[in-house]
């Protein structure tokens, strides 16, 4: 199981990971390539802490992707060494080719067009507090991101609609994305992400009058978040924040993706 987008994945199998989260955890053998451009420090903490749990080693390669070598060269050097590969690298097509032409499991932990990890981790916790995807409304605020993406995806593999907020620069045709400026939309959570590069338009900062206008909705600010760029305000003083501990799911979603894309 390869998961660089998540419509790589089957609603049913998104399922399964979301079930495998809720379990306990069986051990795994063999050795993951690991290679981690940037930051991410909730990614890589609760990746490095799932493979210790799993029993897996890992062998960090910083940016073995950004090389003039051949994908197929690469995939055909390093796949007998390996159990697996968990990438984070922000040449997207790069990330996907290398996927297509390898014999063992491609994971993406980040790139310029998806964050498949993050968004599977929130939907499970939305699942788990507020009852099925299919039936809560859910909204995205401020313009399109890696993670709108995902979010975009998920929709689409689980034939929902969710609300995306952004300026008309943003809006494309996508039947499972209801694209429009602020409205008075009751949701029951909103998500923000932090703005692309170059992006700086400070109506498009969030605001207590805008969630109340939506409802007083959840609040789940994808970090690392700004407050005086996406948000105006600081999400702890807000009621409806969903909380720090909220990321706690990402180990038990990055857990089972692993022990999915194991077989």
């Amino acid at each position: 199981m390869n998961l660089i987008n998540i419509d790589d994945l089957s609603k049913t199998e998104i399922r399964e990971i979301w079930a495998l989260a809720g379990k306990p955890h069986r051990s795994l053998t063999g050795t993951v390539a690991w290679s981690f451009e940037g930051n991410g420090i909730r990614t890589r903490t609760t990746f490095i802490q799932a493979f210790r749990e799993l029993g897996l080693s890992y062998i960090e390669l910083p940016n073995f992707l950004k090389t003039n070598e051949r994908a197929s060269d690469l995939a055909g050097y390093l796949d007998p060494f390996y159990a697996m590969y968990v990438v984070r690298e922000s040449n997207h097509e790069r990330l996907r080719e290398f996927a297509s032409v390898s014999s063992r499991p491609v994971i993406n932990a980040m790139s310029c067009a998806a964050h498949p990890c993050e968004v599977l981790s929130d939907a499970c916790y939305i699942e788990a507090e507020l009852g099925s995807i299919e039936t809560t409304k859910i909204g995205l605020w401020g313009p399109t991101t890696n993670v709108f993406k995902s979010w975009h995806e998920l929709a689409a593999v689980f034939g929902i609609k969710i609300h995306h907020f952004c300026g008309p620069e943003f809006h494309t045709k996508n039947e499972h994305v209801l694209f429009r400026n602020i409205s008075d939309e009751s949701l029951d959570i909103l998500v923000t992400d932090g703005w692309p590069s170059g992006f700086n338009d400070p109506s498009w900062a969030l605001t207590r009058e805008h969630l109340e206008r939506l409802g007083n909705p959840r609040l789940l600010p994808t970090p690392p978040f700004s407050i005086g760029r996406e948000l105006n305000f600081d999400p702890g003083s807000f009621s409806g924040f969903v909380g720090y501990q909220q990321k706690r799911v990402l180990l038990s979603v990055q857990r089972a993706i692993l022990m999915r894309a194991a077989g």
